[in-house]
């Protein structure tokens, strides 16, 4: 094992975590941030677009990657985990496990050489399988590190990426490697997982190929999308018919999420607006139970889609059935007509699928007792005066791992718990 230490600990690299990161690091703080992705940068950068401004999401998210990975106050582990914290004296010690890319990354130049030639292709994860990629790869074109990395449980062992490698970079003899560090303070920003839609088996995800979520939308509609355009799963057919359905495994009690995620409502009227641009001739209709627009701008911005065409049914999903076509059959109760049963045809059905916690990190800190909320996410228990702080001592929490909020909210709690973690490791002094 390797020794190192550092005035922090950031556990997360999504934007929270490059926030308290670089907040902490320009006051002088030296900064250890763990990512568990192949690259930093988290859910934003893979967004379309953000609401309700309506900014491109990589346009903001890329210069602050860069920003991150530039500073020389952070040293950034990816593809990293941490194993375990325990509180040493007033500091803490943690072991972090860095799994293999069997890329050097000291090496490599990012050149894609070894990824033009290499013959297997699978799906690719950062675009929801709706494309394929290399079983030796670049995550995206904007990834952080820019080095390439074997999903060893893919690779054939050809050689053939080895071969054309002009750095000599291939090392297929790297195993995991631990590394323990002695730091002040801990910041989790661990961030939020994904509703998982085929849990909700009467709305057909993963069955009715036309049947997609929210940020598979969002990765059609990017910048960087798969296709030219946006298409429909089962034939390639430009969509003409477009249905969200809200709340999907959010404020429901069978899916043991009663909360409220938030961002679904503004998120779902973002990519409508959207769609109504790259689809002009579309139509576009929300499913919805309530829309929550409580945020600077929301209201206005849902005003807006109306005027712009966008559809609102107050109604509840009961099932979604596919026909011969492919198209889909919305089967619903409408709320504002005394809760009469309805059925609605789309081509194209999107599930604004909610959020739930993140990482369970109990277990990493062992005897310290973590503790988290009643919906599961890292608890605050002087959430008002001290938002950052969780129930360790030296330990704080920032962004979506203490609860469903947007991308500026997520900003903010980042600088709450960086400010809080910067007292704290002062009065170590």
């Amino acid at each position: 094992m390797n020794r190192n230490d550092a005035d922090v600990l950031v556990i997360g690299a999504g934007i929270a975590g490059q926030e308290a990161s670089l907040n902490l690091a320009n006051m002088g703080f030296r900064v250890l941030l763990v990512e568990r992705d192949a690259s930093i940068g988290g859910k934003m950068i893979q967004l379309s677009k953000v609401f309700p401004t309506l900014d491109c999401s990589a346009c903001i998210a890329t210069p602050k990657m860069s920003e991150t990975a530039r500073h020389p106050n952070i040293n950034i582990h990816t593809l990293s985990e941490v194993r375990s914290v325990v509180r040493s004296g007033k500091h803490f010690d943690v072991t972090i496990r860095r799994h293999p890319r069997y890329v050097d990354e000291t090496l490599c130049t990012g050149c894609q050489e070894c990824e033009f030639k290499c013959p297997v292709e699978v799906e690719d994860q950062y675009n929801y399988g709706m494309i394929g990629r290399k079983a030796i790869y670049i995550p995206f074109n904007t990834a952080i590190p820019r080095v390439a990395l074997i999903d060893i449980d893919q690779c054939i062992l050809c050689g053939a990426c080895e071969r054309v490698c002009p750095a000599d970079a291939i090392d297929f003899t790297q195993e995991p490697e631990d590394i323990t560090m002695r730091v002040g303070a801990v910041i989790l920003a661990t961030g939020f997982s994904l509703f998982q839609a085929g849990k909700k088996k009467e709305y057909g995800y993963g069955k009715f190929r036309n049947v997609i979520h929210a940020m598979e939308m969002d990765r059609l509609l990017s910048p960087t999308r798969a296709y030219n355009t946006v298409l429909r799963p089962l034939d390639g057919k430009v969509p003409e018919n477009i249905a969200y359905v809200l709340c999907t495994g959010s404020r429901d009690i069978s899916m043991d999420n009663p909360i409220c995620s938030q961002v679904c409502c503004m998120y779902s009227i973002k990519q409508a607006q959207l769609l109504m641009g790259a689809l002009p001739l579309a139509d576009i209709t929300l499913y919805y139970i309530d829309i929550r627009a409580f945020g600077k701008g929301f209201e206005e911005f849902y005003q807006q889609s109306k005027d712009m065409g966008v559809q609102f049914v107050k109604g509840k999903i009961a099932k979604i059935e596919e026909r011969e076509n492919g198209d889909l059959g919305l089967f619903y109760e409408d709320i504002e007509h005394m809760g009469e049963s309805k059925e609605a045809q789309h081509d194209l059905v999107v599930l604004s699928v909610g959020i739930l916690p993140g990482t369970d990190l109990r277990s990493v800190f062992e005897d310290l007792r973590l503790e988290l909320d009643p919906s599961g996410y890292i608890g605050q228990p002087d959430e008002l005066v001290h938002p950052g702080r969780t129930s360790v001592a030296g330990v704080f929490v920032a962004g979506t791992a203490s609860g469903p909020m947007d991308i500026p909210d997520s900003i903010l709690s980042a600088g709450a718990a960086s400010a809080e973690a910067a007292s704290y490791l002062r009065s170590l002094e």
